[in-house]
């Protein structure tokens, strides 16, 4: 199968006019975590100021996939995928399909997790040691000049003054991702193997047509593929559209039978804070520096507005999702991997989702989201096929 018949859109973080004014923030009343089942990950990672949650969430969710597949017990010998690697190689794409629409489509940092499939298919992928994609003096991934600089050469090519693009604009710009990034490498030595990124990417053992997208809303058919209209699906992959129960139903059993979930959708709400906490509480409004900083504010010593005592939350329905989706106060903001589940001193069910904006957070880079903030905020999800209930997966027509 195709895997832009797999796939929506994540505009992970693109420097939008809506990020500008961040949603006040609510401090965490006294919520108290007991992990219900925690699946085995990779370590925390910080994309820091970088629109690449997309890339950081997908390849987190593929080492998940890795560490399953293989039964790798030693955290020791856990894999390691570069996500600049797929950055640059994704850019790459996204220039050449940018000018070939005359520069009538989104090109920014954001983007989605087909772009992570659709790289590793086409160029495959190199661990960490091999590609750190940071030549420009940093430790951590800073690139704001990097996308100012492409988005300007991208359309000045499309401004096309010769009348005619020469042969070679494309070199130009994979020079820039060479200046910055770093040349990728044609071969590489892993543990005393030579691989190539193609051989490599074989060596991980997956079957990369495993993976399905899922997302849940009334504007379109049921148990069909869709399209999630937003910026940063440049490649316009869509998800199986389904009803909000069945939605749930997939991430309970994959967690269930020990399938993580690559997680997609909205951020910038007042229940979504420094605390790791991710609640849905009444009377959501719309919302420098870092990627943390755009979504949840850079202070930690934000004024507690809560009583003591638990937040209420809304209640969600397929009505109200589409609702949030069409008026814009769902937005596409942040991809994020799902881990676990968890429930609070209450029962309420939550799940745990690894971040990669560092360990510097209240779980060390982990947050709680209830279920109702699940059902609200999820724009779409991707899980292995393997973690669907029959029943649906025979419904849905997947092998």
């Amino acid at each position: 199968m195709n895997i832009k018949t797999l796939f929506i859109a994540l505009a992970a973080v693109s420097m939008s006019v809506r990020a500008e004014a961040q949603t006040a923030k609510v401090k965490d009343p006294g919520y108290q975590f007991t992990d219900v089942k925690r699946l085995p990950v990779t370590s925390v990672k910080n994309q820091n100021r970088s629109g690449t949650c997309w890339c950081f969430s997908s390849l987190s969710f593929i080492e998940a996939e890795v560490i399953k597949a293989r039964g790798i017990k030693d955290e020791n010998k856990y894999p390691d995928l570069s996500e600049m690697f797929v950055v640059r190689h994704a850019y790459h794409d996204r220039a050449v399909s940018y000018v070939r629409r005359d520069g009538c489509m989104n090109f920014a940092a954001g983007s989605d997790f087909g772009d992570v499939f659709e790289v590793i298919k086409k160029y495959g992928i190199v661990p960490q040691s091999a590609y750190s994609g940071m030549n420009y003096g940093t430790e951590l991934p800073v690139q704001g000049e990097l996308d100012a600089v492409l988005k300007g050469y991208v359309d000045a090519v499309v401004k096309n003054p010769n009348r005619t693009l020469t042969p070679v604009w494309a070199n130009g710009f994979d020079g820039i991702l060479d200046a910055y990034l770093g040349e990728v490498p044609a071969t590489f030595t892993d543990n005393g193997t030579t691989y190539t990124p193609e051989t490599y990417r074989d060596a991980l053992g997956l079957n990369w047509g495993d993976y399905v997208g899922f997302c849940s809303f009334t504007h379109e058919p049921y148990y069909e593929p869709t399209i999630i209209e937003v910026a940063d699906n440049w490649r316009n992959s869509t998800s199986y559209n389904i009803p909000l129960d069945d939605f749930v139903a997939i991430v309970d059993n994959a967690i269930d039978n020990g399938y993580t979930v690559l997680w997609g959708g909205d951020v910038s709400e007042k229940g979504f804070n420094r605390d790791g906490l991710g609640v849905l509480i009444a009377d959501n409004q719309s919302n420098t520096g870092s990627d943390q900083a755009r979504w949840v504010g850079n202070d930690p010593a934000q004024k507690d507005t809560t009583a003591a005592k638990l937040f209420t939350e809304e209640e969600v329905t397929p009505e109200s999702r589409q609702t949030g989706y069409d008026n814009k106060s769902t937005t596409d903001d942040h991809g994020m991997h799902l881990v676990g589940s968890a429930k609070d001193q209450n029962g309420t069910k939550y799940y745990i989702i690894k971040n990669s904006w560092g360990t510097k957070s209240k779980y060390e880079g982990y947050w709680y989201m209830s279920e109702n903030f699940f059902k609200a905020k999820t724009l779409n999800y991707v899980v292995n096929k393997n973690a669907i209930p029959k029943d649906l997966r025979k419904k849905l027509g997947i092998k």
